[in-house]
């Protein structure tokens, strides 16, 4: 009996102390209640690791049970999961020296650690897809063991890519993919940018790359709707914060068009619209002001998930049991 007592005992303090340790932040703000569909009532944003100098680019990962996702500032890939928390996947992991990148000193010169990499996807294979900033490229992992890369694409038409910061992969294999400035310390204005615009590319499966898009200021989150016919691009420029909608077709994209653009968010939350993710229901999961706008594929803003802090990008686990996000120096998720 008194092995009994002692047991419930050590469970009764386990559980006081796991909810002593459990960290959480923001709230959720429920507009419609179809947003009951998605996060439950009472569900928290869960404060999973911080410290981080930004966050971004999260993906699942079913061989590691584990979501990883990048420190651009800090040129790492960390690794989350349940049983050992975090711990460092890839160091570097997009900033290796390859492509040309301002000396320190120079008056062109980075001000903080080298950019490394942005957004991370797995491509049909389950091999990793990496944004890498400072090499200007997107890359291959090719072996998870030694951590190996492999470039995939590093150029268009001869020259540079700015620094590829979001990706997404069609069911064809096509790979989409945004290159805005955002990893050159002057943007627009570095001495280093090669390209006139910041575009949205597409990688096909046989290799072959084209300009989709040329004509947005700060393309970054990209995504496919689930029936592979539209092409959702977040514009980050605070001046213009929006969300691009185009038809996919053979050769590119076609009739553009603002798919949610709501003026009044501005005046109330922090961020731009950044990284996009869809729910198997078709429903849009995009950071933005806010935190993580939840969107139905007609443009109705249900709720959001707010963060407090601005929120990169976000990411379903295989089961849509949770969503891991992205949020400035922390990795955060909340039960789905």
């Amino acid at each position: 009996m008194k092995v009994n007592i002692i047991s419930l005992l050590a469970i009764f303090f386990f559980t006081i102390l796991s909810a002593q340790q459990k960290k959480t932040i923001g709230s959720v703000e429920r507009l419609l209640p179809e947003i009951n569909q998605f996060v439950t009532p009472g569900a928290e944003i869960e404060i999973l690791a911080e410290g981080f100098g930004w966050s971004e680019g999260p993906v699942w990962v079913d061989r590691l049970n584990a979501v990883l996702f990048s420190d651009v500032p800090g040129n790492k890939v960390y690794q989350w999961e349940e049983k050992n928390g975090l711990s460092v996947f890839l160091d570097p992991s997009g900033h290796t020296g390859i492509a040309p990148r301002a000396k320190k000193g120079s008056l062109n010169a980075v001000n903080r650690d080298e950019s490394g990499s942005n957004g991370l996807v797995l491509d049909q294979n389950g091999q990793l897809i990496i944004c890498m900033h400072g090499d200007r490229r997107v890359a291959r992992l090719t072996d998870w063991e030694k951590k190996g890369f492999n470039t995939i694409v590093g150029k268009y038409r001869g020259k540079y890519f700015n620094s590829p910061n979001d990706l997404v992969y069609a069911k064809n294999g096509d790979l989409y993919f945004t290159d805005p400035p955002y990893g050159l310390k002057n943007g627009d204005k570095d001495a280093l940018k090669e390209l006139a615009f910041n575009g949205v590319f597409k990688l096909t499966s046989s290799g072959e790359i084209s300009l989709i898009i040329d004509n947005l200021t700060r393309p970054n989150g990209v995504a496919i709707s689930n029936d592979q016919k539209t092409l959702y691009v977040a514009v980050s420029d605070p001046k213009d914060k929006r969300i691009m909608a185009y038809d996919i077709t053979k050769d590119g994209v076609e009739n553009s068009r603002v798919f949610f653009n709501d003026d009044s968010l501005e005046k109330q939350s922090r961020g731009n619209f950044d990284g996009i993710k869809i729910h198997p229901s078709g429903t849009i999961f995009a950071t933005g002001p806010g935190g993580v706008l939840i969107i139905t594929p007609e443009g109705k803003h249900l709720g959001t998930i707010k963060t407090e802090e601005k929120t990169a990008n976000c990411a379903f686990d295989s089961n849509h049991k949770y969503l891991y996000m992205t949020t400035h120096m922390y990795l955060t998720r909340i039960k789905l």
